[in-house]
């Protein structure tokens, strides 16, 4: 199956958290918090919002910084994933 978004939706692949600190101190499993940041798997095709223009400005393949609260999580053939809107990506992360 594939996740197809509408309007100003994106599909993210929550990036797995490192396990230890750059100091070699192994976090157990409640100190780790959930990270923020994913890969974009698919991208909606954007359009007219509530009456606004939308045009999309990530791509899939990027890796993104999205808000600590957003989305909707959806696990799809035992994969998770997280639909967000377009406004929920802080930031795109560049190598």
């Amino acid at each position: 199956m594939k996740l197809v978004p509408l309007g100003d939706k994106i599909v993210l692949k929550q990036l797995e958290a490192e396990e230890t600190t750059k100091s070699g101190i192994v976090l157990p499993g409640q100190a780790k918090e959930k990270p923020q940041e994913a890969e974009v798997i698919a991208v909606g095709p954007g359009g007219v919002i509530d009456g606004k223009e939308v045009t999309m400005q990530v791509e899939a393949g990027q890796k993104v910084i999205y808000s600590k609260y957003a989305g909707t999580d959806v696990e799809l053939d035992g994969e998770k994933f997280i639909i967000v809107k377009q406004n929920d990506i802080l930031a795109i992360v560049e190598a």
